[in-house]
């Protein structure tokens, strides 16, 4: 058995590269692994009525649990088929005479105890980590919704392989189906784009954090139809997965207000709705508004300011902007293009309107409260 075992090291050392580049530690647990596989051999040799767990438990019971993470399962079939080999090759030394036939038919059933332990192993190892990943992936995306950000954030994301930027969260409501066949469907689609997901279901709520994509909304359509009925929300693109809140927050200040506009696009970007959640109660959408529409109004000019209230005041009517201005229809025309400039948002258009005077109730608000 000695001899059998330091042979098959050897082979290995000789044959497999990366068992070359491993570390002591890890060639040492190896080594054990294959003198256990030697010595169960010759022990089953002995008692071939034994089954398959106890060879499996001999053999692979010596080494710890995280060397089926450091050696993968093709390494490992890489491994038996060394230690086989060199079994083999010494059938006819090992045999009492007339028995080679015999021994080497044992080797081969031995082999197939050996490959159904390890697959064994490996299923287990796989189950484990699957459950393991499940757990952490539902604890990230609890996290972003609940809005509470710690360093234990990060550590949980590097531990599922987290590493595309930027990143944005998705929401919408599930379908019904069973959630762990919905995320794993969710992560196959993911995959095919390049993208890093992380999904989980809240309740009737689904929330998707994608990163990889500074346009977040080419994807959320490909992954649109794994949502159930009703809007689908996309929020901004940020710079990291700790910042993902507050794309979290949007997405879903923005699922819970999107009732108010039934016309909305699916997938819709949260951005869009800013005034049904300005109005649903979201301080973030209402600082916004302000911050991106009101204030560059008002840096503006007053001139400005009247001309887009009075415009939206008389319905959109240049004429009747121009009369109540005593100022030309053209410049009436040249005030609402340079609000345009600094807002994004044309004057003319109805939802863009409804934003702009949304906007500006706010700031004359928040301006009187200062």
């Amino acid at each position: 058995m000695s001899s059998l075992g330091t042979a098959a090291m050897a082979s290995m050392d000789r044959r497999l590269p990366w068992f070359r580049r491993m570390s002591a530690e890890n060639r040492s647990w190896l080594g054990l692994v294959a003198q256990a596989g030697v010595a169960a051999f010759v022990d089953w040799i002995k008692h071939p009525e034994r089954g398959r767990a106890a060879v499996g438990g001999e053999v692979f019971g010596t080494a710890p649990r995280e060397l089926a993470r450091a050696v993968s399962l093709q390494q490992a079939v890489e491994m038996m088929r060394v230690i086989i080999d060199v079994v083999e090759a010494q059938v006819d030394q090992l045999a009492a005479p007339g028995g080679e036939a015999e021994l080497r038919e044992a080797v081969l059933r031995y082999t197939r105890e050996i490959a159904f332990a390890a697959a064994q192993v490996y299923a287990r190892t796989a189950e484990a980590r699957g459950a393991w990943d499940a757990r952490l992936e539902a604890l990230v995306v609890d996290s972003l919704v609940r809005g509470e950000v710690d360093e234990g954030l990060q550590s949980w994301a590097s531990a599922l392989n987290w590493s595309l930027t930027p990143v944005s969260v998705i929401a919408g409501n599930a379908d019904g189906s069973e959630p762990e066949g919905l995320i794993d469907e969710l992560h196959i689609i993911a995959r095919r784009s390049r993208l890093d997901l992380l999904a989980g279901v809240h309740g009737h709520r689904l929330v998707v954090v994608l990163g990889g994509t500074a346009e977040p909304m080419q994807a959320a359509s490909h992954l649109a139809g794994r949502f159930g009925p009703g809007p689908v929300v996309v929020g901004p693109a940020v710079a990291d997965l700790k910042s993902a809140v507050a794309s979290a927050g949007a997405a879903l200040a923005g699922l819970r207000a999107a009732a108010a506009w039934p016309e909305a696009p699916r997938p819709v970007n949260a951005a869009d709705l800013l005034p049904e959640r300005a109005l649903d109660g979201d301080s973030s959408a209402r600082a916004e508004l302000i911050e991106d529409v009101y204030e560059p109004l008002l840096g503006g000019g007053h001139a400005l300011l009247d001309t887009v209230t009075t415009y939206l005041e008389q319905g959109s009517s240049l004429e009747a902007t121009s009369r109540l201005l005593f100022v030309h229809p053209n410049t009436v025309r040249y005030r609402l293009r340079r609000v345009s400039e600094l807002t994004g948002l044309a004057p003319g258009n109805g939802r863009d309107a409804f934003a702009l005077w949304l906007a500006v109730v706010l700031g004359r608000l928040a301006h009187t409260e200062t």
